[in-house]
């Protein structure tokens, strides 16, 4: 079951992308003369020439990044005129030439590794065999076990008992389950001495959009196909605030499990724990196959 997280705050640049080029060598071959039979008419010669590569072919690859105990990544290729066979390895760094520990082949066009995880330095390199590269920042990865939650004080009866005043908007903004994901992200914040946020349900539209979006796509990432970032979607649903983040999970199964997965994330846990946020929109839809795509918009005023 795959289970990836993805996390953006602000701007973060998590992919390098290059052009494909597809250019003829200098000095072209001339064409090929044909010569007809003396008894038939004589015809010119044709060749067809294949479409030149669009300007707009473009080969991205995302950063390794820690989801539940697996590294991840992606690549993809877009704007592209011809098929070509798009290759991702995924590179572990170490002293010497570094190791490829993963790789991958598609020529659907995207393509996704996952591995265990093991401690080091990482990141991911794509060739789509038309001349476009791209090569990912790289990361270092603790792979850190999540730690169970000690003191057994603050009961879950107890907990479930403050929610109600969480998600005072939830009865009306979202459904039962982004509801929850509320009133669990609401409970980690509290331990940490944040306020909790109200789901608001201008960033909810703008979350459960992407999430439908990535769901009927069938793709993992903050930036949605038509380019558009959270900062976009934000705006385009309503919002206008001072400050905004975003998590995206896929594959959890339940509000519990994908806020544990976010919490065991440092990026998704700084957005979590981040004070200065007071809303949030959370929007979770199914794919076809009932697999659940998880989005958190962050906001503040």
């Amino acid at each position: 079951m795959r289970r990836p997280l993805g996390v953006l705050a602000a701007v973060a640049g998590l992919a390098a992308c290059a052009p494909s080029a597809d250019q003829p060598p200098a000095g072209a071959a001339a064409v090929p003369e044909v010569t007809a039979p003396a008894s038939a008419s004589a015809q010119p010669a044709q060749t067809k020439e294949p479409a030149p590569e669009s300007d707009d072919c473009r080969v991205s690859v995302a950063r390794p990044d820690l989801s539940a105990l697996r590294i991840e990544t992606s690549a993809t290729r877009r704007g592209c005129v011809h098929p070509a066979l798009l290759r991702v390895r995924v590179k572990r760094a170490v002293p010497g030439a570094d190791r490829v520990v993963k790789s991958g082949a598609t020529r659907k066009g995207r393509i996704s590794l996952r591995l265990p995880c093991e401690p080091g330095t990482y990141y991911a390199v794509a060739t789509d065999y038309r001349g476009g590269t791209a090569k990912s920042k790289a990361v270092r990865v603790t792979c850190a076990t999540p730690t169970p939650t000690p003191s057994p004080t603050p009961t879950p009866a107890a907990r479930e008992t403050k929610a109600p005043a969480v998600p005072e908007s939830g009865t009306s903004v979202g459904t039962a389950l982004e509801n929850q994901v509320v009133r669990l992200t609401n409970a980690e914040r509290a331990k940490g001495g944040c306020g909790p946020l109200k789901h608001d349900p201008r960033l909810r539209r703008a979350a459960f959009g992407h999430s439908a979006d990535m769901a009927k796509n069938d793709y993992f990432e903050h930036d949605s196909q038509d380019g558009r970032d959270m900062s976009d979607r934000m705006r385009a649903a309503g919002f206008s605030g001072s400050a905004w983040a975003e998590n995206i999970a896929m594959g959890q199964r339940s509000a519990a499990e994908v806020v544990r997965g976010w919490m065991n994330s440092s990026g998704h846990r700084q957005n979590i724990m981040n004070c200065s946020y007071t809303l949030i929109g959370v929007g979770a839809a199914k794919d076809g196959q009932g697999q659940i795509y998880w989005t958190q918009d962050f906001g503040a005023r």
